[in-house]
């Protein structure tokens, strides 16, 4: 008797092991405090909107705030990793952050998924990574093009003294021989900075055509606002970090008329019905204003949720050759994700190679300008 019991209990704690290592678990650090709160907060919102299901197995998604912080990120991941036993990593908000984070990923070869631009890194480093937001080169060189068009002849930057800034400033002076402008300041300032005015008088001292941004969220909207005050009566171009709701509350009527590249999900509405992207980024926009309230959409919470939509990809197949919790399914799945093809996310059409860990094209980007308060197709 005591015997049949114990191998019904170990049947049962069997069981209870197989369906536990089913499960698929996502480590996310966010910087949902801090001075990139504007936007953690709806990298974080998004969350309540993914499947509680990956390739049929139920997924637990584990969310840590990283206070906007690159060592904090880089304490998250390794907490992911070594206690969670997590199956891939997600984040974070910053540039910096985020690349904090890969260097964990690279050395417990966990996969991560990008929810912010990277700067140029080697296939090595990359090995483990995924990038789910457009790059800067393409997201600027809307910009440029625009810039083209209007006969932009000088251009003033001030941006972001991290990697964050730098990579739209590297951008957007590799546009410049080809699209007929110049460069004339390079101005930086912090993300915690409630002041730039310094720097916007020597971008004013210049006399340029037009300014580029490079920064992101609310504090995007410190350089717009002193440049305004002081005059300027140009145009005012910003890097695709900027285009969220916080943005606008912050600069408020000073902001009008800015213009910005973003993914299409800002402008679902306003899309050609044939835009690849419009049904799903509709179907997002109306979850997550109703979750939300109405004009709440934006660009981050997008990635969060395309992220999400790759490893629905790629998970399954994965589940083919290894378990969740296992190093085989964590290189399973990174296999798998470099082979992800027509994911149609509410930013673009995902088609990954193991020498292109992000995989979007033009139909990730539209012009934007700000009207009446509103993000509005540029036209």
């Amino acid at each position: 008797m005591k015997r049949q019991m114990f191998s019904a209990l170990a049947v049962a704690g069997a069981l209870a092991a197989a369906t536990a290592s089913a499960q698929v678990t996502i480590g996310i650090s966010l910087g949902t405090t801090g001075s990139g709160s504007s936007l953690g907060i709806p990298y974080k919102n998004a969350f309540q909107l993914v499947p509680s299901t990956l390739g049929g197995e139920p997924v637990k998604y584990i969310i840590l705030d990283d206070e906007s912080k690159p060592d904090s990120a880089a304490k998250n991941a390794r907490k992911f990793v070594t206690e969670d036993k997590v199956d891939a990593i997600m984040g974070s908000v910053g540039v910096p952050s985020t690349v904090a984070m890969i260097a964990v990923a690279q050395e417990s070869k966990t996969p991560l998924i990008s929810l912010t631009p990277l700067p140029p890194l080697t296939p090595e480093r990359l090995r483990w990574t995924f990038i789910v937001p457009q790059s800067a080169d393409l997201m600027m060189s809307a910009i440029a093009d625009h810039m083209k068009a209007h006969g932009i002849k000088t251009a003033g930057y001030i941006g972001y003294s991290d990697t964050w800034g730098d990579l739209v400033y590297n951008a957007t002076a590799a546009l410049a021989p080809s699209h007929g402008y110049r460069l004339v300041t390079n101005e930086r300032f912090a993300r915690a900075d409630t002041s730039v005015t310094g720097q916007a008088l020597k971008v004013l001292a210049t006399n340029p055509d037009a300014v580029v941004v490079g920064a992101s969220g609310s504090p995007a909207a410190t350089p717009h606002l002193a440049l305004v005050e002081r005059g300027y009566k140009g145009p005012i171009y910003h890097s695709p970090g900027t285009v969220n709701l916080a943005f606008i509350q912050t600069g408020k009527k000073a902001v009008e008329g800015a213009i910005s590249t973003t993914g299409p999900l800002i402008v679902a509405e306003e899309l050609p019905d044939d835009f690849p992207t419009k049904a799903v980024s509709l179907d997002f926009v109306k979850r997550y204003e109703a979750a939300f309230g109405p004009g709440s959409r934006n660009a981050f919470a997008g990635y969060s949720f395309d992220g999400v939509r790759l490893l629905e990809a790629a998970v399954p197949v994965a589940l083919k050759k290894a378990k969740p919790g296992t190093p085989e399914f964590r290189e399973a799945l990174r296999e798998a994700l470099e082979h992800v093809r027509n994911v149609i996310g509410t930013h673009g059409v995902y088609n990954l190679t193991p020498t292109d860990h992000n995989g979007l094209d033009e139909r990730a980007r539209v012009m934007v300008r700000v009207e009446n308060g509103a993000w509005r197709l540029l036209k």
